[in-house]
């Protein structure tokens, strides 16, 4: 029986019920877990945790990623700026060029600014107080809705809604259905104010694979940026690794608002996810590839 990929989906924050913790992430680690071989084996055994210490004090699983069994690290920055530390900053990096694989999404303005601190897929995400988007005209509201939120806040609908995203040529593997090769991802789950992701400067092995429309301004704005095997300057083959504008693309609320949001969730809710099945198929499918293609095995 071939061993279970390892995944551990990992918040940037202690637990707080009225925060997003890691069990408002349930759906995606119940589908994840819920995925079989062809011969009904589990593909993947998913572990999800909030940090244990607070902010500024190291977690003990964080500091010890390059070390552990796990072959995929879904990081999940819903903290103000402190939500990792330079020993967990330089542990991940191991875990990478020992060939983990990395997705690390944040969302709006600020929200999730520490990860500008890992190496190489950092540098992909874009603040407004820490490495802005390089398009300085970028450098506005797009949401005008939500007062209290300021740029990087595209606007890709309401949550529980669902936005048309584009894939770019050439289209990614991310993006296919499996079983059905030419049948491309469609949707996304929507959020009102979603943040900035780019190819970082110099970077020879990353592109951008996918992109919004922002419905308030019409701008189009990067989803997903992916970055294929390369090797560094150690000769190291570094593990796969994405970069999302935010994490409400895998948060339970946004593919169904009956899971309720924290308290300081103001905006109202759409239906959009409900009224379309073929929105939530798409993202189900997305996930699957993601978890797929970020596996060491896939080298």
């Amino acid at each position: 029986m071939a061993k279970p990929i390892q995944i551990l989906l990992q918040t940037t924050i202690p637990t707080n019920e009225d925060d997003w913790h890691i069990g408002r992430f349930s759906l995606l680690k119940n589908f994840l877990t819920s995925l079989k071989s062809s011969t009904g084996e589990p593909l993947y055994q998913v572990t999800a945790r909030d940090r244990e210490s607070p902010a500024g004090e190291d977690d003990r699983i964080l500091t010890t990623l390059a070390d552990s069994d796990f072959d995929e690290l879904w990081l999940f920055a819903v903290d103000i700026g402190d939500g990792i530390t330079p020993q967990e900053c330089e542990s991940i990096s191991a875990f990478r060029q020992r060939g983990g694989g990395l997705l690390v999404t944040r969302d709006h303005q600020d929200l999730g600014c520490c990860v500008c601190n890992l190496a190489g897929v950092g540098a992909a995400h874009y603040f407004q107080s820490q490495n802005p988007e390089p398009d300085s005209s970028r450098h506005c509201l797009d949401d005008i809705y939500t007062k209290s939120i300021s740029w990087p806040n595209y606007h890709s609908g309401l949550n529980g809604n669902y936005s048309k995203i584009t894939p770019l040529e050439p289209i990614h593997d991310l993006f296919k259905y499996p079983t059905l090769p030419a049948q491309e991802i469609q949707f996304f789950p929507s959020h009102p104010h979603e943040g900035a992701v780019g190819v970082p400067a110099n970077e020879q092995n990353a592109r951008v694979i996918a992109e919004g429309t922002s419905l308030i301004t019409g701008r189009t704005f990067n989803l997903v940026v992916a970055f294929e095997h390369t090797k560094d300057e150690q000769g190291n083959i570094l593990g796969r690794a994405i970069a999302e504008s935010s994490f409400h693309h895998f948060a339970d609320y946004n593919w169904d608002v009956d899971m309720g949001a924290p308290s300081f969730v103001s905006e109202p809710p759409g239906d959009g996810m409900k009224q379309n099945p073929q929105a939530l198929e798409d993202i189900k499918v997305y996930v699957q590839n993601v978890a797929l293609w970020l596996a060491p095995s896939s080298i």
